[in-house]
Order: structure tokens, then C-alpha cells, then sequence
């Protein structure tokens, strides 16, 4: 019975199929039939994390998704004691080539290439995947290398939809291996020094946060369908996604656009700054939502807004603002970017790692310049940031000998949620009231709706 397709004829490799569904069904989670019929997946018990790793080897890691955000896993995990890169893998053979490029800067050997990570899995010697493709894949590849066996560092957005962050919760809770979210923020050493003394009082009772994302892109023009390039792999670059042709304006960065593959700036970019804010209130779910914007800057295929708020309020009078500007990179603050949190006694600037406090009276009290210096011999002690670095050692760490992650994905889908319940007020055009403890839809059908999408038959991932 189909749980995974099966490779195109084309692929780079012949997957061993029998094997890498009795591999997915021991887990007993992964990708559901194209019938829909329960129960097809052998039940067993996933392996225990403290048994997953040898203390005293490198952690083999496959990095999935080397055009772009990719290079970046390349480039700090090869920086890192104890680790090493043992795949580059793409649907694209030029970002393969890409991949191999950055990985001979920073490691002597050269790992391994396929252009299915379906190949990677079968490899029990690979201990954990990154994950840098297009948005839609994220939960459904997450779930399938946790079937695997494999632990896994997931780019932002961990989840296409509120209900693929259900579905990935559950499968990192009955698989016992560690999932962390690329937010990394949560890595940055001032960052994480200033939150602590937000929670401890140093601006009084936190209870706003402002967060923001500017930029100047491009119009992406009006696409039409067209021949798919020899060196791409299209069919599994749609995967779990329900099938369309081709575009011209797609591939590589342009998906991010369509509601179909991405889910816009909001998750792009305002996944981080938002993150900040809640972390900095103590905020899980948001109680109400709205959102106001669109796309104002050009007439073209853009489809999500390139000029949007999301207005969240908490339990405990506290509140969010996110405000995301695609195309206008006029800055607040001084700041492209950045996050405001404000207390009864005073706010809190903060840009990347570096961080300002000021009193009611506008007066500067106390100020954390970033340090971009990373010590890449010992993964427990990474100073500063080159700052992916940090967040992969936290990463390392735990799986070695169990440091707590940074951005366990219990967490980060409460971020990563409430920015998506803000894409879902602003489609549907008016306020969502929302359940603070699962951050579900409250009364509302109609926006229940895009709680979560359709797949092609056979993708769709199951736990």
C-alpha cells in the first residue's frame, strides 16, 4: 500500500522501497495512503533519544534544501566540534553544486549528494536533517525523517498551517527525538539575558510588544506556464502540495507569495520578531486576532499582502503588533527590523543581539551590544553569533548529552501559529476569537477552513 510515492524515474537513485516503509511504519508516523484507510503503519516504539547518539562520534547530519537559506546550515555546522555534513541534498542539481561549493569551504570531506531525501532516510549512519525547502514541506519532511529515526532542525516556519503544528507536536512527542525551529534568536546570548530580566522585572510588568520587518522587493511580474528546467526535480518539489503547472515567476524565491507553497512576510521574516515579543510577555496563544493590509505595491501574481499588521491580545492584558512591509524599506526605530517591548517601568529595544533599555523617561539605563564572535571548537560555548552557529550547538548539544533546546518545537508552533492565525484574520477580513490553550478558532467555521490545507493523494502526512 502507497505511503510515500515513489521516486520519479529520473531521480538519482532506485529507493529501496519495502525497506523505507517498514522503516516509516516502525515509527509509526509519516505520510497517510492516498485511500485514507487508519491503521496501515506498523506500530512499534520509536527509538529513545538518550540511546540516539554515541557521546564520544560526530553528529552526521543531511542538509536538505542548499539553495539559499541552506548554505547557511552548511556553512555552521561545518564550523562545529563534532559534527559533520554527510549529505547535500536538493531537487535542483545546481543548488546541489551549491551546497557542495560551501561544504568544501568548511570541511575536508566531501559528503554525499541525492536529489531525494527519501534516500537520505534509508541511511541509518545519518543522525539528524536540516530542513531548508519551500514552507510546505516542512511538516511533512519533519515527520517523515522522524519516522526515520532521525532528529531534526527545521527552518521557520516549522508548519504550513495551524493544523500541520498539531500534527508535528504530536509526532515529536511519540517519537522522543528533538525537533528545533530555526528561529534562532532564541540562541543569541544578550537575547537570551535581556528576556531573563524582562521576566524578572527590569521594565516593570512587560505587557506590549512591537514588532517589524521592512524591505524593498521587486514586483514578480505576471508568470506563465512554462517548461520545467532539466536540472529540477519539480515533481518533488511540489511533493505534498496539490499538483500546478510550471510558472516562470516561481522557483526559487517567488513561492513564498503564493498561499499554495508559503505563507508570506508575516512567516517569512515576522516569524522572529514576533517570537521575541511573546517570549519576552510569557504569552502562549493569542485570545483574539485581526489584520488589516494587502498587496499595494505593484499589480501582479502576489498574492499574500506585502503590507500587513497582525494585532494580537493575550489572557492578562497583554498585547502584540507585528507590522510587515515588503516593499518600502522606510525604517522604524532606525531599524529595518526590530522589536519594542514596553513595561510599566520602562521599554525594551531590541535588534538582533543587541539590546537597549530605556527608562519612562526616555533616559538609556542599560544597553547589551551584539557579539558576532563564535568559538566553533566547543559546542557548548558559542559566544555570540555568526549567530546560526549558536543555535546549531544548542541544537548538538541537546542531542549529545541533553541541553535543553532553545526552540523546541512545542514552543515554536505557538509563534508560528498565532502569525498564521493572523494570515487567517486577514483572508477571511475580519477578528478571529481564538482558544488560548490550542490557539484553535473559536465559533467561526468559515475561518476553520484554512486551518489546514488539501494535499496531493499520498502526501498527506499522518502521525
Amino acid at each position: 500500500m502507497n505511503i510515500v510515492p515513489s521516486p520519479d524515474s529520473h531521480s538519482s537513485f532506485s529507493l529501496n522501497r519495502r525497506h523505507f516503509l517498514w522503516q516509516i511504519g516502525a515509527a509509526g508516523i509519516g505520510l497517510a495512503s492516498s485511500s485514507g484507510i487508519e491503521g496501515i503503519l506498523r506500530a512499534a516504539t520509536a527509538p529513545a533519544v538518550a540511546s540516539s547518539l554515541n557521546p564520544s562520534s560526530r553528529v552526521r547530519f543531511a542538509v536538505v534544501g542548499t539553495n539559499s537559506r541552506g548554505l547557511s546550515h552548511v556553512d555552521s555546522i561545518g564550523k562545529l566540534k563534532n559534527a559533520e555534513i554527510a549529505y547535500i541534498c536538493d531537487v535542483n542539481d545546481r543548488s546541489i553544486a551549491k551546497g557542495l561549493k560551501t561544504a568544501a569551504k568548511v570541511q575536508a570531506t566531501a559528503p554525499a549528494t541525492s536529489k531525494d531525501f527519501r534516500k537520505v532516510l534509508e541511511d541509518k549512519t545519518v543522525d539528524a536533517i536540516t530542513i531548508a525547502t519551500p514552507d510546505h514541506w516542512h511538516t511533512p519532511m519533519t515527520i517523515l525523517a522522524l519516522a526515520a529515526g532521525k532528529h531534526v532542525y527545521v527552518e521557520k516556519p516549522c508548519s504550513h498551517n495551524p493544523h500541520e503544528g498539531e500534527l508535528l507536536t504530536a509526532a515529536v512527542k511519540k517519537s522522543g527525538l528533538h525537533v528545533q525551529m530555526g528561529n534562532q534568536r532564541r540562541s543569541f546570548p544578550n537575547v537570551q539575558t535581556i528576556v531573563k530580566e524582562i521576566h524578572d522585572g527590569l521594565i516593570g510588568r512587560a505587557y506590549f510588544g512591537r514588532a517589524w520587518y521592512t524591505n524593498n522587493r521587486a514586483s514578480i511580474g505576471h508568470g506563465k506556464p512554462v517548461a520545467v528546467p532539466n536540472e529540477l526535480d519539480y515533481e518533488l518539489w511540489q511533493g505534498p502540495a496539490p499538483r500546478k503547472p510550471y510558472m516562470s515567476n516561481l522557483i526559487h524565491y517567488n513561492w513564498h507569495w503564493f498561499w499554495h507553497w508559503g505563507t508570506g512576510e508575516a512567516l517569512n521574516n515576522g516569524t522572529h520578531e514576533y517570537d521575541v515579543c511573546r517570549w519576552a510577555l510569557g504569552v502562549d496563544f493569542p485570545i483574539r486576532i485581526t489584520s488589516n493590509g494587502g498587496r499595494y505595491a505593484y499589480e501582479d501574481d502576489w498574492e499574500t499582502p506585502d503590507t500587513q499588521t497582525i494585532n494580537l491580545d493575550f489572557d492578562d492584558k497583554k498585547s502584540i503588533s507585528w507590522e510587515g512591509r515588503s516593499c518600502n524599506k522606510y525604517p522604524v526605530e532606525n531599524l529595518e527590523r526590530g522589536v519594542l517591548v514596553y513595561g510599566t517601568n520602562g521599554t525594551a529595544l531590541i535588534n538582533g543581539n543587541s539590546c537597549t533599555i530605556y527608562d519612562l523617561k526616555k533616559n538609556e539605563v542599560k544597553s547589551l551590544k551584539g557579539n558576532e564572535v563564535v568559538d566553533p571548537t566547543n559546542v557548548q560555548s558559542s559566544t555570540g553569533a555568526g549567530l546560526d552557529a549558536s543555535h546549531f550547538a544548542n541544537f548538538i548539544g541537546a542531542l549529545r548529552d541533553g541541553t535543553p533546546l532553545s526552540s523546541p518545537i512545542v514552543e515554536a508552533n505557538k509563534s508560528v501559529t498565532a502569525l498564521q492565525l493572523g494570515n487567517i484574520a486577514w483572508r477571511t477580513g475580519r477578528e478571529l476569537h481564538c482558544d488560548s490553550a490550542s490557539g484553535r478558532i473559536q465559533n467561526d467555521d468559515e475561518a476553520m477552513k484554512l486551518w489546514q490545507r488539501t494535499y496531493e493523494p499520498g502526501w498527506e502526512p499522518k502521525v
